[in-house]
């Protein structure tokens, strides 16, 4: 996945292995990758209590990345998870509005949303109707 997306941007890329013992328990993490002087851009599918991605931040600053962002699909930003990206080194932490973020926004200035509703209608129109959905990857409703 990464390689898909660093190719139709036509930049670089590193990545962050990591191993769990248990659900929201890392047991290691390892940059592979050159993040030196560089702009680093997480992405995960969702963030419960954030241990993980604001972990991640941290190694991507020790690595020498200028500044650490963020997207991800789902932010359910349970437990301490606000207090986490308030700590952290995140200049912005971008999710989908797939679950509610007004209240966790007005604790956490670095939570910005992006609204996908316009591609879920489209992808739930294409269904219907036996329209391809996967037309949606490299068509993006706007």
């Amino acid at each position: 996945r990464v390689t898909s997306i660093a190719d139709r941007l036509n930049v670089d890329f590193a990545l962050i292995h990591k191993e769990r013992k248990k659900a929201n328990e890392v047991d290691r993490m390892v940059l592979v990758g050159d993040v030196k002087d560089r702009v680093a851009i997480l992405v995960d599918d969702m963030a419960d209590t954030c241990g993980t991605i604001c972990h991640a931040a941290d190694k991507l600053v020790s690595a020498g990345a200028t500044k650490v962002y963020a997207i991800l699909t789902h932010g359910i930003f349970s437990g301490p998870a606000i207090s986490r990206i308030n700590n952290a080194c995140f200049e912005a932490v971008v999710v989908t509005n797939t679950i509610p973020q007004e209240d966790k926004m007005k604790h956490c200035p670095k939570i910005q949303v992006i609204d996908i509703s316009m591609i879920l209608a489209e992808a739930i129109r294409r269904t219907h109707n036996g329209e391809s959905v996967s037309y949606l990857f490299s068509h993006v409703p706007l």
